[in-house]
């Protein structure tokens, strides 16, 4: 599984639909998703899964003159980032042997419908002519980070769930990991924010930006629930190393400083939720005292990539950001099997 950073053949994403699930948001929801296609179109190809003709003309209208493909798939929902594939390739660049992993997605462990969703790595299989594998085992991209360079992130709040692969131990994910995705070292941290229904997604808290740096999310107030437990994830990380033995540089991201409340509870807004694409990075914004200085801590860390503020305050609504609706395709030629 190569890194984020790693050069990108496209994006995929799907479009929002059932004002519903977004709590009254939806034309809210759309425009943000359009300025996010639009910037992320600007640096690379972007595929967009649409439920029906309602959600292609609307998507369509917002999104005229950006390099977007439409594609007619039936979908539950948009959080490409989970029930979408893995993709891992072998070799290095546009000549590298391209496939997919299908893992089971049952909606982070049973709280929503799937169906429709578990369903769309196949599609993007066929859409892209891909041999590839379908695993029996339930796996969101969300709960897992990697570097590239053999080391991947997760938290035992969401994979050890009796949810999702009931029995399933720190070391049979380890081994799972290194066969699928090729993840010799694979480090747990605790936890995640509060009221994430995902269980804690790594993703949502701390990242990779190269082979040797990860930034996690702090919060300074000893009053807040999430204190103690990114204060933990903090001094694990700090005690981890990389296949070498080295350890890792470890900078601190602020959480946004104003508490949000949505229609079940606090949402867990995060600036730990960008996305890293060909010559940029996405990064939510909420309106939040703490947007700017987010940026700032992230900008020296994308050398070469224009890191870009997007709002992100009607999506997080949905209980995720702008990584939980991405999901990256590599360089690659589809494999043959061979």
């Amino acid at each position: 599984m190569p890194a984020e950073w790693a050069a990108h053949a496209a994006t995929w994403m799907g479009w929002p639909q059932g004002d519903d699930l977004w709590f009254g948001h939806l034309d809210a929801v759309r425009a943000e998703f359009a300025e996010l296609i639009r910037t992320i179109a600007r640096f690379e190809p972007v595929h967009l899964l649409v439920r029906d003709t309602e959600s292609e003309q609307d998507a369509r209208e917002r999104l005229e003159g950006s390099n977007v493909s439409f594609h007619h798939v039936p979908l539950d929902d948009v959080w490409m980032r989970d029930n979408g594939p893995i993709f891992v390739t072998r070799g290095a660049g546009a000549e590298a042997d391209l496939s997919l992993i299908n893992w089971r997605f049952n909606a982070w462990g049973g709280k929503f419908d799937s169906g429709h969703d578990d369903r769309v790595p196949e599609y993007v299989a066929q859409s892209l002519n891909l041999t590839h594998w379908d695993r029996p085992e339930v796996l969101e991209g969300g709960g897992l980070e990697v570097n590239g360079a053999g080391v991947g992130l997760t938290t035992r709040s969401c994979f050890l769930t009796d949810t999702r692969n009931p029995g399933l131990t720190e070391e049979g994910y380890a081994e799972l990991l290194r066969d699928t995705l090729g993840i010799q070292k694979l480090l747990w941290l605790d936890g995640g924010l509060e009221n994430d229904h995902t269980d804690g997604h790594i993703d949502t808290i701390t990242r990779f930006v190269d082979e040797q740096t990860i930034v996690t999310s702090v919060e300074p107030n000893p009053a807040d629930p999430n204190h103690a437990t990114m204060a933990g994830n903090l001094a694990q990380l700090r005690a981890m190393t990389d296949l070498n033995g080295q350890p890792f540089r470890v900078v601190e991201l602020p959480l946004p400083a104003e508490r949000l409340e949505g229609a079940e509870g606090r949402l867990p807004p995060t600036y730990a939720n960008f996305y890293i694409g060909n010559g940029f990075v996405v990064v939510p914004q909420y309106g939040d005292p703490n947007d700017i200085p987010a940026l700032e801590v992230l900008r020296p860390l994308f050398p070469g990539r224009e890191v870009i503020g997007l709002s992100s305050r009607a999506i997080i609504e949905g209980g995720g950001s702008f990584h939980c609706i991405t999901q990256q395709q590599p360089l690659g030629q589809a494999w043959n099997g061979e």
